[in-house]
């Protein structure tokens, strides 16, 4: 199994790449960019550039936004730690017929990819295929999988921890034997947990910057000459051993590889976790249709199926002591700021928001009902009642952002990009609108560092 990856990896170049794939890479890497600018001085990610730092080492890629460059894979774990910050980065890993299962592979593959580019001063077409081989892979592993997000790992750092891999080990030059090694390394330096979601810790986003680190690190060392396991993904004590159970397909992982690329298939409309989309969803939807004054809302019921409403989404809201991971995994507090705000997004993940009294008065009123069925995960309904007794009522049975089901328009993803980094304030207006250029453009740079320019 890792065998036929790896000749599939090193053997590929651009032109195995369809138009569709293409596209849906530019999309990612503006979003990503986008979402890494607005988390960049996220709680904890100054403290983090500042330790990696203070270690030394190299100056081979940009810290983005931070007018410095510093090792590769210190890099790619800063700037994957700013995206997952605000849980905004894309998610979702496809498979085959267009199903899809619960992960967050961009927020890692994406920085991997340009810090590794930036580092071999790789064109846009090497850059691209080696992203999209490590997104594929990742995805693939997560259908194969059989993940729960209740089952404990997170595969934040599991399955983009390979994905990972491939990307620096395409990119770093590995012939097939060293990229078996890389992998095998990886398999060492996989893990996490969800109880730093369960109890709403800013850890919650290290998983995915970990990975990105240990995946540069593997392919280094690989090309070094370090040997490790021969199979990573099917071996006795290998990947589909040690982190998948029963429901596990490892045929997945290689089944029409090379004929079909997957990756992330949700660009987030909403920087709050997708299990409270559907609800924050049903929300929008009354608000648009009629003009809601939130002081007059005597009533919200939100109807989420009973895993849902017991899970680390369904919680009483509270502060605590990272307000930033409360209101992001919490389906009350979202379902307050959209119905206050018409929007959820980064300004609203901060304490001062939270304490803002309209708003808690607004937090109060709203309970949780679980009265879906089993199998509605992705969908909610949403109850307000006015002090003046009118009701409304709204369903989602799929949340924005899909992109066969619900997509984002063109329009709507440039927005989110824009506004990101008018909330960053950290590229004008002017320089924003060249990055989208260039991003439309990825396939002709002879210069991943062209792209690279404007974040550092």
């Amino acid at each position: 199994m890792t065998d036929q990856v790896c000749a599939h990896v090193v053997g590929a170049d651009y032109t195995v790449l369809d138009d569709f794939t293409v596209s849906r890479i530019k999309t990612r890497v503006l979003d990503a960019i986008g979402v890494i600018a607005a988390g960049v001085h996220a709680p904890m990610c100054d403290e983090l550039f500042d330790l990696l730092k203070s270690y030394g080492a190299a100056k081979q890629s940009a810290a983005f936004f931070r007018g410095e460059r510093i090792d590769a894979p210190s890099a790619a774990m800063i700037n994957s730690f700013s995206m997952r910050s605000y849980d905004f980065e894309a998610i979702e890993a496809e498979n085959e017929n267009r199903k899809s299962s619960a992960a967050h592979i961009s927020g890692t593959t994406v920085p991997t990819a340009l810090a590794c580019a930036e580092r071999a001063h790789a064109n846009g077409r090497e850059f691209m295929c080696a992203l999209a081989l490590g997104d594929d892979i990742a995805a693939r592993l997560g259908a194969a999988s059989g993940f729960d997000v209740y089952g404990g790992w997170d595969n934040t750092n599991t399955i983009n921890g390979l994905g990972a891999t491939v990307i620096a080990g395409k990119l770093g030059g590995l012939d097939e034997r060293q990229l078996n090694n890389a992998l095998g390394l990886d398999l060492n330096m996989l893990g996490g947990s969800m109880d730093n979601i369960n109890y709403k810790t800013l850890a919650f986003k290290l998983p995915m910057a970990l990975a990105a680190r240990n995946a540069i690190f593997s392919a280094d060392f690989a090309r070094r000459g370090m040997t490790a396991t021969h199979d990573a993904f099917g071996g006795k004590k290998g990947y589909f051993f040690l982190f998948c159970g029963d429901k596990q397909r490892p045929e997945l992982l290689c089944k029409d590889l090379g004929e079909v690329f997957y990756g992330d298939v949700v660009v987030k409309p909403w920087s709050a976790c997708r299990a409270t989309h559907p609800s924050i969803d049903a929300c929008m939807q009354i608000v648009g249709a009629h003009d809601i004054d939130p002081e007059q809302v005597a009533k919200v019921v939100i109807h989420t199926t009973p895993r849902t409403a017991q899970g680390f989404v369904g919680q009483p809201f509270e502060i605590g002591e990272d307000p930033q991971v409360s209101g992001a995994f919490s389906i009350i507090y979202t379902a307050a700021v959209a119905i206050a705000t018409k929007s959820v997004r980064p300004d609203s993940m901060n304490r001062e928001a939270m304490e803002d009294p309209a708003l808690k008065r607004l937090v109060e009123k709203i309970e949780i009902a679980p009265t879906l069925a089993p199998d509605e995960y992705q969908t909610a309904e949403a109850d307000i009642v006015m002090e003046d007794g009118a009701a409304y009522h709204a369903r989602c049975d799929v949340p924005k952002g899909d992109i066969y089901k619900s997509p984002m328009s063109e329009e709507e993803v440039l927005d989110k990009f824009y506004r990101n980094i008018e909330f960053s304030q950290t590229l004008s207006r002017a320089d924003a609108d060249r990055v989208v250029g260039i991003v439309s453009r990825l396939e002709e740079l002879d210069d991943i560092g062209e792209l690279i320019a404007f974040m550092r």
